[in-house]
């Protein structure tokens, strides 16, 4: 059997449109779904938001909201390698969201003009946890630091399934507004705010493809980070080591059978042998369900002229993850959600405790921005000063492109402080 046929499809450079085309009809799809869902949320408020918790995720509990003691008592329950793993990586976590802050300033930039910024934090924000197939402590981790970095006072979890990791993780970071909800419905309550939930400014944090269509038909009613769907990697390679390649690929194939694991590269022998590798390391993977159906299915090898063309394909498809074993390349590199540079900076480093936050966009959407910051949790606020002297040295330019508008009243606010 031709192992690399079968498991990871050869494929010529046309096939990255086609790549993303697909995923944006799906969602066009799954936002025929939510969006009545996300309107009875609206209406009914909690009663609908427990119907959804009982049908789509099993919920049996007297409350969305978990009690103090239970986040106590699953902290009291965390293995001390866990523990030690939480502080390490929270304060890697930490100490790079603090870098990414705006900060205040002013400044005068001529005589009596004075202008700056204050930065103020979000009143509250709502993290999503996905807990499905894999809870996700490490997801916590990603939303709720670079929020307490930006200091937002009112921090919410919503979690369909919280594991005693997340509910022990939630604890040490201080959390105490964590929810048993998930899928579009918590998407709906933090948006709307019910009951038992509050309203939130923004909502943060990875999930499914109903989370995030459930995200993006609420933009504007409520901030969100963007509307992340199933995660994916592009990995450009000329020469690396097959096995590097293979569980890099496979990583990210295990999250989901809808994710995406692409390798870029001009070697064919590079790519064959990394698809023999794969199929080699699927053998004992726990996850080979899930990690080979997403390989089959959404995997592939595109074979390119050189690095210079990888590059070009990996800036179309802006993948939400970027390996790249030539960090040569990097000046090229225009878009793309979080670069991993050289064979030892693995994409599960970013996942857990190097630093960057985890939290990336989708399905092209790197085309636009970046992954979760603490700059996504406040509010950059402008601040200008005029004296007398400066004002009327902008006035002729003030009062004309106002009556260029037509807008008379702004130009007369500017002449009766002159006495004009």
């Amino acid at each position: 059997m031709d192992t690399f046929a079968t498991l990871l499809p050869i494929l010529d450079a046309c096939a990255a449109e086609s790549l993303l085309e697909r995923k944006a009809l799906r969602m066009a799809k799954i936002e025929q779904i939510v969006a009545p869902m996300l309107e009875d949320i609206r209406r009914r408020g909690d009663e609908a938001v427990c119907e959804y918790c009982r049908r789509f995720d099993g919920f049996d509990s007297p409350s969305l909201l978990v009690s103090s003691a239970e986040l106590e008592q699953a902290a009291s329950q965390l293995a001390p390698a866990f523990r030690d793993a939480i502080l390490v990586a929270s304060q890697n976590i930490r100490e790079y969201a603090a870098e990414q802050l705006p900060r205040a300033w002013m400044r005068e930039y001529s005589a009596g003009r004075r202008l700056g910024q204050i930065v103020r934090p979000l009143a509250s924000i709502g993290a999503y946890i996905p807990a499905g197939r894999y809870p996700l402590p490490s997801t916590l981790l990603m939303t709720v630091i670079p929020a307490q970095v930006a200091g937002v006072p009112v921090i919410c979890v919503a979690c369909p399934r919280p594991s005693v990791e997340i509910l022990g993780a939630a604890h040490l970071l201080g959390v105490t507004r964590v929810f048993r909800i998930g899928g579009a419905q918590a998407i709906g309550a933090l948006a709307f705010g019910t009951a038992t939930v509050p309203k939130v400014d923004r909502i943060a944090g990875p999930g499914n493809i109903y989370v995030a269509a459930a995200k993006k038909l609420v933009a504007g009613e409520t901030g969100i980070d963007f509307a992340a769907g199933p995660t994916e990697i592009v990995i450009i390679a000329a020469e690396a080591d097959p096995r590097h390649l293979a569980a890099d690929l496979l990583a990210q194939a295990e999250h989901d059978i809808e994710a995406s694991s692409i390798l870029l590269t001009p070697s064919r022998a590079l790519a064959e042998a990394t698809a023999r590798e794969i199929e080699r390391q699927i053998e004992t993977l726990p996850t080979a369900a899930v990690a080979r159906a997403s390989i089959c299915t959404h995997g592939a090898c595109l074979l390119t002229h050189s690095l210079e063309e990888a590059v070009d394909i990996s800036n179309r498809l802006a993948p939400e993850h970027l390996s790249l074993y030539h960090p040569e390349l990097l000046p090229g590199i225009q878009n793309a959600g979080s670069v991993f540079l050289g064979p030892f900076s693995p994409e599960a480093a970013g996942d857990y405790a190097s630093g960057p936050n985890h939290v990336l966009p989708t399905a092209g959407a790197a085309r636009l921005r970046g992954g979760l910051s603490a700059a996504d949790f406040v509010k950059v606020i402008s601040i200008q000063e005029l004296t007398a002297g400066a004002l009327a040295l902008l006035a002729p330019s003030i009062t004309t492109l106002a009556r260029a508008e037509g807008l008379e009243a702004h130009a007369r606010s500017v002449e009766v402080r002159l006495g004009l």
